[in-house]
């Protein structure tokens, strides 16, 4: 009979943990056959050692072999291996397959629970054990690759990001410069302007002004993101804090000839927040609503005990947000573009600093529209009393 050639060195590897030498040997010659490298561990111990050690890249186990130093009986041995390699965030993701000779419901459910991606109970086929082995390198490989892309996806967005805080540093400064410069033209500090020209100058200066504001905002929610969000408590009355906040958007609301009105519920209870954090929540929304309508819009503002805490609206009676954006709105840098909303000066993170300010009073954010042209209902909830005066900003921010 001729001697099979040796599996290649990158053939992927399989552990064979069984205590009994020839079930080994004969796992050994079929992997060999079907044309994969193979491992072996005779008890619990070694198993998890090999696992650690050589990063397997599917493990098949046989329930019953020694525990060693486990601390569960030799019957149940595989089941806590399983358990530990699917714990370990190092050979968590390594597929493993059961083979044992008991053909019980319960060794099944024990198996699935331990985290068991198959089974096979002895006598098993050759062909079904590579059919299965297959399939289940497949799906690893396909999962590698995923988390591969993700890795690569995260350090790519640092590097976006490292280097837009550079930037943005770099650029303050000049621009800073350059917006005194102009607001001294306009001022007739360096002679007298025609009316032609102060427009003109005035109409820069306030794109000038834009672009600050964007700096800003880019500096702030990356400060954000990096350090906890100290927040400055006060018990803060539904009913007066949107009346603070209509006052202060009055004039600017005539401006747009839209028209704002408040609803607010008779049993809407005071929260504990940060006024000024809140009240620019409430702009940027109030802000989204006038600038992303290409016509007059009613604006409601609205407040409401809900769940233990209060329920904050902002409803608009414009475009509409399709609801595939539903989500990434949230995300920085992002905006909806359809046919039917206008385009307009925006950083794409308004959104995004509302929802690190709501979560970090405990609370969350979303938002509701159906259709275009029917309306958007942003809402947030905030709990009556934050879990506390500072909290970690969260990373899901980016896509």
């Amino acid at each position: 009979m001729t001697e099979l050639a040796p599996p290649p060195a990158d053939a992927p590897l399989i552990l064979v943990a069984d205590d009994v030498p020839a079930n080994v040997e004969l796992l050994f010659d079929q992997l060999h056959v079907l044309g994969f490298r193979a491992v072996a561990a005779y008890d619990g111990p070694s198993a998890l050692r090999v696992c650690a050690e050589r990063h397997p890249d599917l493990c098949i186990l046989d329930v019953s072999m020694p525990a060693g130093d486990l601390g569960v009986d030799d019957r149940s041995t595989g089941f806590e291996v399983c358990r530990r390699i699917k714990r370990d965030p190092r050979t968590a993701r390594i597929p493993v397959i059961f083979v044992t000779a008991l053909n019980d419901t319960t060794d099944r459910v024990k198996a699935i629970e331990a985290g068991g991606d198959d089974f096979l109970t002895k006598p098993h086929n050759r062909l079904v054990l590579g059919a299965r082995v297959r399939s289940l390198l497949k799906l690893k490989a396909a999962t590698d690759a995923l988390e591969e892309s993700l890795r690569k996806q995260k350090e790519l967005e640092k590097v976006r990001d490292d280097l837009m805080k550079m930037i943005v540093h770099d650029l303050k400064s000049p621009l800073t410069s350059v917006i005194g410069a102009m607001e001294m033209l306009i001022d007739g500090d360096f002679g007298t302007l025609t009316e032609n020209q102060r427009k003109a100058l005035g109409e820069t200066e306030k794109r000038a002004q834009d672009l600050l504001a964007l700096i800003e905002d880019l500096l702030e929610v990356a400060r954000l993101e990096e350090s906890r969000l100290a927040l400055h408590l006060e018990r803060l009355a539904p009913p007066t804090l949107l009346g603070e906040v209509a006052r202060e958007w009055e004039i600017r609301v005539q401006q747009e000839r839209a028209r704002l009105v408040l609803e607010v519920g008779n049993d809407a209870r005071p929260v504990d927040a940060d006024q000024a954090l809140i009240k620019r929540v409430f702009s940027n929304l109030i802000q989204n609503a006038l600038t992303h309508s290409s016509r007059s819009v009613t604006v409601t503002l609205g407040a409401r005990t809900d769940s233990g805490g209060t329920l904050f609206t902002v409803a608009d009676d414009g475009v509409g947000i399709p609801p595939e954006y539903h989500d990434i709105i949230f995300r920085k840098f992002e905006q909806v573009k359809t046919p039917h909303i206008p385009r307009v000066r925006s950083s794409g993170l308004g959104l995004a600093f509302c929802k690190l300010v709501v979560e970090a009073h405990g609370g969350r954010i979303w938002v509701k529209s159906g259709q275009e042209r029917q309306g958007s209902q942003f809402h947030f909830w905030l709990p009556e009393h934050p879990p506390a005066a500072s909290a970690p900003i969260g990373s899901g921010l980016s896509a």
